[in-house]
């Protein structure tokens, strides 16, 4: 099967995409209004950028009338959020933090999670969640235009809140007890606990995990 995207029309680009760009990381993000609102939306357009500097990226797409998503408008007004990484645990309230609410209506109110003050930005994290990064506003990319089209945002990474309980022994981050979900197509879901391990040949990149 060959798929000609510039013929696609952006919904079903959108699908072949989805369906196919997997398993997808889910940044679960915090920001806060200029008057102080908090706001949390998951994004699964998701990825760490480079190490120096310390930098993510995550992806809202325009709303289904071409507008901004709220998470957006908030960091263009506030530049500043927070990456909440989301267990197997928390995602049921992760897809209720989905829900198209009008703008200043607190998410984590709509399900029921509780809000932790972060240590270097304003807008809050989620006190349940394994990890949390605390970012600053490097830039905004605009991808394309209208109903569809992406905006990359780009953070600095300035903190980040490991829970002690997805630690190993070696003081490493265990996989298996971080449990966390990765968007695939649609509705689909899955867990990142079937691990296994590849040794990298010699001479490969000195900054390994």
């Amino acid at each position: 099967m060959l798929l000609d995207f510039e013929k696609l029309a952006p919904r079903d680009g959108y699908a072949w995409m989805t369906q196919t760009i997997t398993p997808r990381p889910i940044a679960w993000v915090s920001t806060i209004s200029p008057d102080g609102k908090p706001n949390l939306a998951p994004f699964s357009f998701f990825q760490g950028v480079c190490s120096n500097p310390p930098s993510l990226l995550f992806v809202p797409t325009n709303n289904r009338d071409g507008g901004k998503k709220d998470t957006l408008r908030n960091i263009e007004a506030v530049p500043e959020f927070v990456v909440n990484l989301v267990p197997f645990a928390l995602a049921e309230a992760m897809n209720s933090t989905s829900a198209p609410l009008p703008y200043g209506e607190s998410e984590f109110t709509h399900a029921g999670l509780a809000p932790a003050p972060s240590a270097k930005v304003r807008p809050p994290r989620v006190a349940a969640a394994p990890v949390s990064i605390e970012c600053t506003l490097d830039r905004v990319v605009n991808v394309g235009s209208g109903v569809g089209a992406g905006n990359i945002v780009i953070g600095r990474v300035v903190a980040m809140h490991v829970a002690e309980s997805v630690l190993g022994a070696d003081g490493k981050v265990d996989p298996k007890k971080l449990d966390l979900v990765a968007r695939l197509g649609g509705d689909l879901y899955m867990r990142t606990g079937d691990v296994f391990k590849i040794e990298r040949p010699a001479g490969g990149s000195a900054l390994r995990g």
